[in-house]
């Protein structure tokens, strides 16, 4: 028997809005944990939570995370090349004790900037080229502490079919105190796509735009590969980037 047509527009625009419903109550709900129960937790409660809470939301929106290789723990500094806001998701889900470092006016979201900053994010305003060395200090303070630190150094998103020039500065703090970089190698595909264009948010695409397209994507998948650490005892900070970029291209396939 020949198979019948695949699902029409109108029920894939009745599933995507019935995700972002979905999707909008998680994340409520995720914020009354932030505000309510999180200064009482520890740190592993904290963690679980993290790890829960992003790893449903990829599930509520149709994202499939799948993880190759592990993250190395304790005071690492997680390198990641920059495709989608479902980046921190895909992280999260498999290593949630990682502080991210995110531009500023991500802060005064409506209730996602709290969720965000709950998370113990860094953030930077990225106009302001002495903040940058500000957020260097801290970086270097959270990885002497043995904390896990995650930064995307292209500074900003790509279309996903490669890696943009790495940005050198962040990377300082890891060199300074000695701190392993272990870099991960993002990449999203759906049932079409090799590269997904669902997760596209270059350019002028706004969280909304962006948001719809992820909900009414079909077999959207992401894959975390998780590539052995290196040392940075002496390095050089720009050859260390570039080194990197390389690596989490030749990880992208």
């Amino acid at each position: 028997m020949a198979a019948g047509p695949g699902p029409g527009p109108a029920w894939r625009g009745a599933r995507a809005v019935w995700r972002l419903l979905r999707a909008t109550l998680h994340v409520l709900h995720g914020t009354a944990i932030a505000v309510l129960r999180f200064p009482a937790m520890d740190e592993a409660a904290r963690h679980a939570r993290i790890r829960w809470w992003s790893a449903r939301l990829l599930q509520l929106m149709g994202v499939e995370a799948r993880h190759d290789g592990r993250p190395r723990g304790g005071a690492t500094l997680v390198v990641a090349n920059h495709v989608s806001w479902l980046d921190i998701l895909a992280l999260h889900a498999h290593c949630p004790q990682a502080r991210f470092v995110s531009k500023a006016d991500v802060r005064r979201w409506p209730v996602l900037g709290r969720l965000v900053a709950s998370a113990g994010t860094l953030f930077i305003e990225r106009e302001r080229k002495r903040d940058a060395l500000r957020v260097v200090h801290e970086l270097a303070a959270a990885l002497q502490a043995g904390q896990t630190v995650a930064v995307f150094p292209e500074g900003t998103t790509s279309d996903g079919h490669g890696v943009l020039p790495f940005h050198a500065n962040l990377l300082q703090a890891a060199i300074a105190v000695e701190a392993p970089v272990q870099p991960v190698a993002l990449r999203y595909r759906d049932a079409a796509h090799a590269v997904s264009p669902a997760v596209n948010y270059v350019g002028d695409v706004s969280l909304l735009r962006s948001l719809w397209w992820v909900a009414c994507a079909e077999g959207l998948q992401v894959s975390a590969r998780w590539l052995d650490a290196e040392g940075t005892r002496h390095a050089d900070r720009r050859r260390l980037a570039e080194r990197l970029a390389q690596r989490i291209g030749e990880g992208l396939g």
